[in-house]
């Protein structure tokens, strides 16, 4: 079985490539039941929250992915997210390979993202705000350049060293970040939320005709990045409707406050990429993607990855080699 480390999926899932095998996926779609959610006593009175994905499609692949979120690995200098991936043939069930479930996940966020604000966000777009610091925030901003014109990356966190810290190794690559003291949108073309903050961080009266707002956050009914005016002023797409309806904290309290309704959901992503909505339709136009993540973005993502690696001649493991068959047990 092979194995794929952040540095591998780096290099295996270029955005423009990624960005396409999730349209596909989303196009043709696959079977994503919504991930299993366990919540567990963390560190120092925090809860933390397992995550099972499973995604398959018949004949081909299926795929399972376990994450792990801890809020309170923050104070300790950790990452918040950890996860694990296992594709493996639908066929016959054998382990084709296990990928770093983070580097998978960030990335496909980021591409689920860039694929939204490909049909929502003005292609002139330039200048984006960026909420969060963590490895998401570091992939949206890497996708978000490599897809827009972007001129300035301004970066806010509760954590302002945070934010500096990630505006530095930002601009270490090239890129124009420099971080900010609130997260205030003046300006901004387009603004990516990815924190797990709990009360709204976006106004919808501070923003401004033409903005796109990308909601990567508040994976959690509980969890919020935007007020409700946000959502009520936006062309609103989600990446699933049903993932948007069960988790998505800023819709599902939106609509608890009677501020929306579901009606207010326009797309998805799937009618998006079948060209079954128009997107933006003019340069004035505010528009909403909310993402809570899709088993099928992760699917998409890893089968790239291991055909990738299956041309690179990367070999596997021997210590995670599926064992060889057996004869008849004796007695």
């Amino acid at each position: 079985m092979l194995q794929l480390d952040r540095a591998a999926l780096r290099r295996a899932l270029p955005w423009d490539d990624l960005v396409a095998a999730l349209d596909a996926m989303f196009r043709e779609g696959c079977e994503a039941p919504l991930r299993h959610r366990h919540a567990m006593p963390g560190a120092e009175g925090t809860e933390t929250t397992l995550l099972l994905m499973p995604a398959w499609r018949a004949g081909s692949h299926t795929g399972v992915k376990i994450v792990h979120v801890a809020p309170g690995n923050a104070a300790r200098g950790e990452p918040a997210v950890h996860a694990a991936y296992l594709l493996s043939d639908a066929l016959t069930g054998a382990p084709l390979a296990l990928l770093d479930g983070g580097e998978l996940t960030d990335r496909r966020t980021a591409a689920a993202s860039l694929l939204a604000a490909r049909h929502l966000a003005r292609p002139d777009s330039a200048r984006l705000l960026l909420l969060g610091s963590g490895k998401v925030a570091r992939a949206l901003a890497e996708g978000y350049a490599a897809r827009f014109p972007i001129t300035d990356i301004a970066i806010w966190s509760p954590t302002a060293a945070n934010a500096a810290r990630l505006a530095q190794t930002l601009a270490a690559e090239g890129l124009p970040a420099r971080a900010v003291d609130s997260p205030e949108p003046a300006g901004a073309d387009i603004i990516s939320a990815a924190t797990l903050s709990t009360v709204p961080l976006i106004r919808g009266e501070d923003l401004r005709p033409g903005t796109h707002v990308d909601l990567v956050g508040a994976y959690r009914r509980d969890m919020r990045e935007a007020d409700a005016a946000v959502l009520a002023r936006a062309t609103l797409v989600v990446d699933t409707r049903a993932g948007a309806l069960a988790e998505a904290g800023d819709i599902v309290q939106a609509i608890a406050e009677g501020a929306l309704t579901e009606s207010a959901i326009v797309a998805d992503l799937s009618d998006l990429c079948r060209g079954m909505h128009p997107g933006r339709r003019s340069a004035a136009e505010i528009t909403a993607f909310k993402s809570v993540g899709w088993a099928g973005e992760d699917l998409a993502a890893a089968v790239l990855a291991y055909r990738w690696a299956v041309g690179e001649g990367l070999r596997p493991s021997p210590s995670l080699s599926p064992p060889k068959a057996e004869g008849p047990l004796e007695t």
